[in-house]
């Protein structure tokens, strides 16, 4: 039985793409702020993930629709909470995490 190397470095790549966007909208959520983000950084990868997205779809390959697509949802909502007035940040933040 031989290893795939291929998959398994693909699904370690995916998996981090995916996990990267967490610890950035934790910290939006937590300290109800985006001060610091990129507004044009955020809308450039939304775009690159929603092309990845169609690209993968449009070849049938799933592999790399699913990550880029979550990846995608991820990107918008940071998008949105750069884009929100502050005072909007503060009540969705609240409203995901009322705790803090």
């Amino acid at each position: 039985m031989s290893i795939d190397w291929a998959t398994i470095i693909g699904t370690v790549g995916a998996t981090a793409s995916v996990a990267s966007f967490t610890p950035q909208a934790w910290k939006i959520i937590r300290e109800r702020s985006t001060e610091g983000l990129s507004l044009a950084m955020f809308a450039l990868t939304c775009l690159a993930f929603a092309a990845w997205t169609t690209f993968g779809v449009l070849k049938g390959e799933w592999t790399l629709v699913v990550p880029n697509a979550i990846c995608l949802v991820f990107a918008l909502f940071i998008l949105a909470m750069i884009a929100l007035p502050a005072r909007k940040t503060e009540e969705v933040a609240e409203t995901l995490d009322p705790g803090s």
